[in-house]
């Protein structure tokens, strides 16, 4: 289902799996890939599913961090002094 549609409502059921309870999907609001992982939230009576964030791997943190400007891009930081205060002593 495309983020950009109309909202769709459908009535399920609750069913056990396991130790755990499911609720099937109906197959016209269906994600195309089975490997989807959720996060899921509950607020009272109210679960509510989405995808959730894509994990990356450790070669795809370091390639993004080193994809950043060099630091001289940024210029030099300035430090501050922070006032003496009581609670300091």
């Amino acid at each position: 289902m495309d983020k950009n549609s109309t909202t769709k409502t459908a009535t399920t059921r609750v069913f056990k799996s396991g130790n755990s309870q499911a609720v099937r999907i109906p197959a016209d609001m269906a994600f195309e890939r089975t490997d989807v992982e959720f996060t899921i939230t509950r607020t009272g009576d109210v679960i509510t599913l989405r995808p959730a964030l894509a994990r990356q791997s450790i070669e795809e943190m370091f390639a993004i961090l080193r994809a950043l400007p060099p630091e001289s891009k940024f210029g030099p930081i300035e430090r501050t002094q922070t006032r003496d205060t009581e609670w300091d002593r």
